[in-house]
């Protein structure tokens, strides 16, 4: 007699294949059903919302504080981070001098957010803070000898570094040789040699035990801002009590989804009450920018990772780095909508660049790795590149070929500027340091989703042949088995605002903690049409008549886009997220389509 088969085990609606190459999968085993229910029996919560946590790994006794994800609850105690009682008192000794401080931040949102943080913080007690953002192009990431001596020749007695710092040897020896204190506060992955600092705290440092090594830059930041209210608090400091940290969460929320992070533990907590935050617009230069990219609703992790970070992103790429963190630091809205304005035209700018060298990074990745399914990772390099466009098009060659990858752009004196983005499950970060312990790279770092790079054109080869050998085994693996897990079915006259209320509880949804996403079966696809050049809007049809709007975006030239387009009038399953799409005033319900398979 046969083993009986479990149920969980088999494709989710019988798609082995969907068209975009992937088996369907019931996300909740037979376990987490279980939690499920008996969270929706003891706690009283919405079935479909218990599904969705025990999904994701929430317990059952957990739940409750998971739906409320608070400060106060989720962020421990500031000196558990290495360091930090350092930094925090070598900063309020800045205060109680009056030193002039220099505030050393990276030019993408994360940075311009952290420097805006500390610049806040500082200005809040009257000291004279000076931003600097090095140029991508002229001068790289992160510290440089030359700045620093030139902040040192202004005047600054105290160099903090924000979301770098953690490998720069070189440049804070500069300050070192000058007798000025630099404390460093950074996230990425470092290698064993500790750059010369006062102080530094990475919940990314071989000897931090604070288990923190999810948070972005911001993050930390906050949390050693707390250190410094704190300390500067029981010092009886006049203006230590009229400060509102809670109120600046809009940054860190900002700076969270946008770098990308797992939305867990504590990020789950900032994001969420960062939100808040920023639908109060009480930064001028955020509520700038919400306005001007026509976010008419409340704000979203999805605004804030599709329209706002693009344009503060938008400077650093191509225009004034200092322009995003300038815009978070400013009170006067009139000034802020001038940046916003700036920034805006910058990113329409940046996107027709971008659309140009995709199709050209496109074309090299097709040559030379055809398909792109017998490659570890895609490595893609050109002269005419823009070095500030190289991690979109990263990131848009990891979702076309489901592989890690690279865009590197190399100067006429063959120096390459590259930027990589990773799938889920392989970590790019602690590769390029391989790269960069072996003798590959002239410099490079960054996390488990995403990484810098700088490498001699002489060394490209050697660099992609290490690439695929590091990452052969491990994203073969990821590979082959690519599958969508799917929350659960609803049809057409289900998908409905108050199943829409009813899931946001149970965000913010992101890295770590993937947005639901739901099938939505044997439905005739009623109406396809194409939308703008790239995306394919769509209207499903139930047999109750029923109807539910949907659109794919970036599908066109893909082959859920060619499915799509080619069944008009054809019952199909379709797979996507459910979201509300605020339009004059009105919220709609919205389907992002993200998978499609044929209905039996």
């Amino acid at each position: 007699m046969s083993e009986p088969v479990d149920p969980v085990q088999r494709a989710f609606l019988g798609v082995e294949q969907s068209v975009s190459g992937q088996r369907w999968m019931n996300r909740a085993d037979q376990a987490a059903q279980n939690r499920a229910l008996a969270m929706s029996q003891v706690h009283g919560i919405p079935e479909l919302v218990a599904r969705v946590l025990a999904g994701r790994g929430v317990g059952v006794d957990e739940a409750p504080a998971f739906l409320d994800p608070t400060i106060r609850n989720l962020m421990p105690d500031p000196s558990r981070l290495t360091d930090c009682d350092a930094a925090a008192e070598r900063i309020c000794a800045a205060v109680n001098r009056s030193e002039r401080v220099a505030i050393f931040g990276d030019y993408d949102v994360d940075g311009a957010a952290s420097s805006a943080l500390m610049y806040r913080f500082l200005h809040h007690f009257g000291i004279d803070a000076e931003i600097y953002i090095p140029d991508r192009i002229f001068e790289g990431y992160g510290p440089n000898a030359a700045a620093i001596d030139q902040l040192i020749d202004r005047g600054a007695q105290l160099i903090i570094t924000v979301d770098c710092g953690s490998t720069s040897i070189e440049a804070l020896g500069a300050a070192e040789r000058r007798n000025i204190d630099v404390v460093v506060i950074d996230h990425h992955q470092m290698s064993h040699e500790m750059p010369p600092c006062h102080a530094l705290v990475n919940p990314n440092r071989e000897d931090d035990l604070s288990g923190l090594g999810h948070l972005c830059a911001a993050g930390v930041v906050f949390m050693v801002l707390v250190a410094c209210l704190r300390r500067l608090r029981e010092e009886g400091h006049a203006y230590a009590r009229s400060l509102d940290l809670l109120a600046w969460l809009d940054l860190v929320a900002l700076a969270t989804v946008c770098d990308v992070v797992p939305l867990k533990g504590l990020n789950r907590a900032y994001v969420n009450k960062g939100l808040i935050a920023a639908r109060h617009q009480n930064n001028a230069g955020l509520a700038s920018l919400l306005r001007i990219a026509g976010i008419g609703g409340p704000v979203t992790p999805y605004h804030f990772g599709f329209l706002v970070g693009p344009r503060i992103n938008a400077g650093g790429r191509i225009g004034d780095a200092a322009l995003g963190s300038r815009l978070l630091t400013l009170e006067e809205p009139a000034e802020a909508d001038k940046i916003a304005t700036k920034l805006d035209e910058l990113n329409r700018e940046r996107q027709a660049m971008e659309a140009i060298m995709l199709a050209e990074a496109e074309a090299e990745a097709m040559a030379e790795y055809g398909t792109g399914e017998t490659a570890s990772v895609i490595v893609t390099a050109r002269e005419n590149w823009h070095p500030g466009i190289v991690g979109l098009l990263a990131a848009r060659l990891k979702e076309r070929f489901k592989r890690p990858a690279f865009a590197i752009a190399f100067d006429p004196s063959g120096k390459g500027a590259g930027s990589g983005r990773s799938i889920n499950g392989f970590d790019i970060g602690k590769m390029v340091q391989a790269a960069v312990d072996n003798g590959l790279l002239v410099k490079g770092g960054g996390h488990a989703m995403a990484a810098g790079l700088t490498v001699e054109r002489g060394n490209l080869g050697r660099l992609r042949a290490f690439f695929d050998e590091q990452a052969a085994t491990q994203v073969a693996a990821l590979a082959s088995n690519q599958t969508l897990k799917i929350d659960g079915a609803i049809g057409a006259s289900g998908a409905t605002l108050a199943l829409i209320d009813q899931l946001e509880a149970a965000g913010p949804y992101g890295s770590g903690h993937a947005q639901p996403i739901f099938a939505v079966p044997m439905h005739r696809l009623r109406d396809v049409r194409p939308v703008g050049t790239t995306h394919v809007k769509i209207t499903l049809e139930a047999l109750d008549g029923s109807k539910l709007e949907g659109i794919a975006f970036r599908a066109a030239e893909t082959e859920l886009g060619h499915f799509l387009m080619n069944n008009r009038g054809n019952q199909v399953h379709v797979a996507g997220t459910l979201g509300a799409d605020h339009w004059q005033g009105n919220r709609r319900i919205q389907l992002r389509v993200l998978d499609a398979a044929k209905a039996p």
